[in-house]
């Protein structure tokens, strides 16, 4: 379960992250980028919330209220994955600038250098015609030492566009270049394509991990219904032989008969405690706890017992030694304490006579 709720808070952050990049760019203005910023935020975790809400509705039969938490988990899924195509279209924007700023300046020196080739180009021809007229030595010299100065202005913007840092392409930008290839469309197609990819995406991971904790805790809380009820932090198990025996679930019975079960056996153990309470004041610690777990009344756990009797550390860890060397526990690979019963002492006895 950390491993859920890592990825489940992992997954709410990012898409959190992602729309606060759109909304916070709406406005300049601090405050309505506080503004704006939190309403992000109430988006996203109300969308969330709205989804696991859909979760218990559902799980409950109330199909109504499940239909309008699902409407209103659409219209922020909407928003919010409006949100987070805006934020990842815009980092994404922002890594692509570097690529085309410095492609911008190699432009800028091949335009140079072209313009340059194309003035030697009009030399040579007035060179040509200078030769025809046979003025050699008057305009031919000259075009040949303007030929030689363009020339080394050519060479030295060369080097200069040769010696520019070199942008690193990112893997988005590969990838969404690899994308346009393969599809045969625009690079700005293959982005928006895939930023609406990935923030859909996003949502529905950060959906599926949200109903999974949904459904965890509505397990886990049917579990406890049925197996065991919780009262002050003291497990208390339901006993057949109680004044009010636990009727079997049938697939009719609704919550109103579950609630009433829990309280019934709630009650009975409340009753149970107080009764071995006030019969065992006079009783020894191992006496107690001894009655205690042949009652039933709590589980065989040191902590439990801790808790229930009102004991200290020492005195349960003395009985469990005395019990277990009786007979009457045993401990589990899982190092969790197993109740055998007093019939496991006589039987024990028994053998050693």
């Amino acid at each position: 379960m950390w491993t859920v709720y890592s990825f489940t808070s992992a997954s709410i952050l990012a898409s959190i992250i992602f729309s606060l990049l759109l909304f916070l760019s709406i406005d300049d203005n601090p405050v309505m980028q506080i503004l704006f910023g939190g309403l992000a935020v109430i988006f996203e975790l109300g969308k969330f919330f709205a989804w696991y809400e859909f979760g218990e509705r559902r799980a409950r039969r109330s199909y109504t209220g499940a239909a309008c938490a699902f409407a209103f988990y659409s219209v922020l899924a909407a928003i919010s994955i409006g949100g987070s195509v805006g934020g990842i279209q815009s980092a994404t924007n922002q890594a692509q600038s570097h690529v085309t700023v410095q492609q911008s300046k190699i432009n800028a020196y091949n335009m140079q250098i072209e313009a340059i080739e194309k003035q030697i180009d009009l030399n040579n021809e007035a060179a040509q015609k200078y030769i025809r007229m046979e003025r050699i030595a008057t305009g031919v010299t000259r075009i040949q030492r303007e030929n030689s100065k363009l020339r080394e202005q050519q060479q030295a913007l060369a080097m200069e566009r040769d010696n520019l840092p070199v942008v690193s392409q990112g893997s988005v930008l590969g990838l969404i270049d690899g994308l346009a290839k393969t599809l045969k469309v625009s690079n700005e197609a293959a982005q928006l394509g895939l930023v609406i990819f990935l923030s859909v995406l996003l949502d529905f991971f950060a959906a599926f991990f949200v109903g999974l904790i949904g459904e965890e805790l509505r397990f886990r809380q049917q579990f406890n219904q049925r197996h065991a009820i919780y009262v002050s932090d003291t497990t208390v198990r339901k006993s057949a032989a109680g004044p009010h025996p636990a009727k079997p679930e049938t697939p009719e019975s609704g919550d109103a008969d579950t609630a009433s079960m829990a309280t019934l056996a709630i009650d009975a153990a409340r009753e149970s405690q107080s009764a071995s309470a006030d019969e065992a004041a006079p009783l020894s610690p191992y006496d107690r706890v001894v009655q205690a777990l042949a009652s039933d009344a709590v589980s065989c756990s040191k902590r439990a017992i801790i808790r229930a009797l009102k004991l200290s550390a020492d005195d349960v860890d003395a009985v469990f030694h005395r019990m277990m060397d009786e007979g009457l526990v045993s401990k589990k690979p899982n190092h969790h304490f197993q109740w055998h019963g007093l019939q496991a002492q006589t039987d024990t006895e028994g053998q050693q006579a």
